[in-house]
């Protein structure tokens, strides 16, 4: 049921630094959708798109405190069919390079203590073995093509609970099992966007090369600092602006995809 006056069927988690997202946009408003949280609603290529800054519009709560539940049910609320996610990672890989774009496909978590899902007074069992839309990744691929990008299709991300950065031991582990990227924020949002039914698309930034890539020769092997994450992804804004604007304008009216049915076989 949708609880505020104009609803938006695409909704936009921002991440570091994304705050601006709503720059010139027309009818930006807030509204209280019930959810306890306030979302904005804007005009981004000719859509009407709802949009939430993921640690506060201050920049103010840290990964491991951030209220996903209520995030994504204020999004669910709105009306939002398909969610747009933007996250700062780091990179396990040589060929992940910083400035790359990825369209995650695949998580690894490693967090503790987040509250995790909606069902936690009746039994359902939702399917996360495809966690990420394909149709807004291949969506995602088109755009980032079009507009001549760096980009990965597809990677695994593995999800620490932060707010302090990886030893170099850690990365080295991460990397033994597979993860291509590293963040702290992607679950429990994707998780909960799936029990809702939602389609979610990660577009990940490379801000670093982690706690440094042991053992690899040439950039990257000095541990990541604050300061050049947040310097590396700002540098990066307006290619994000410009690539989900691309990628708002792609998406089609209907869903083909199966995420709408994530709850039919859950129980």
């Amino acid at each position: 049921m949708v609880l505020i006056g104009r609803s938006s069927k695409i909704g936009i988690i921002g991440g570091t630094g994304f705050y601006s997202l709503f720059n010139g946009a027309e009818s930006a408003k807030l509204d209280n959708t019930g959810a306890g949280k306030a979302v904005s609603i804007g005009d981004i290529g000719g859509r009407a798109v709802a949009f939430i800054p993921r640690h506060g519009s201050n920049h103010t709560i840290p990964p491991h405190k951030i209220p996903y539940k209520e995030n994504i049910e204020t999004l669910h609320r709105a009306g939002v069919e398909r969610v747009i996610s933007s996250t700062a990672v780091g990179s396990l890989r040589r060929d992940y390079r910083i400035g790359d774009f990825v369209f995650t496909d695949q998580f690894i978590n490693m967090t503790s203590g987040r509250e995790s899902t909606f069902f936690d007074s009746e039994v359902r069992h939702v399917s996360t073995a495809y966690p990420y839309c394909t149709e807004m990744r291949r969506i995602a691929a088109e755009a980032a093509e079009r507009l001549g990008l760096s980009y990965h299709s597809d990677g695994t991300v593995v999800i620490i609970n932060g707010p302090r950065f990886s030893t170099k031991a850690e990365s080295k582990f991460f990397r033994s099992i597979g993860a291509d990227i590293i963040n702290m924020t992607q679950y429990p949002e994707v998780a909960l966007a799936r029990e809702r039914a939602m389609c979610y698309l990660n577009i990940s930034i490379i801000t670093d090369y982690d706690a440094g890539l042991e053992g690899e020769p040439g950039e990257g092997g000095e541990p990541v600092s604050n300061a050049e994450l947040r310097t590396r992804f700002n540098e990066n804004i307006e290619r994000l602006k410009g690539l989900i604007l691309e990628i708002i304008k792609a998406v089609p009216d209907e869903r083909s995809c199966g995420c709408k049915d994530a709850l039919v076989d859950a129980e």
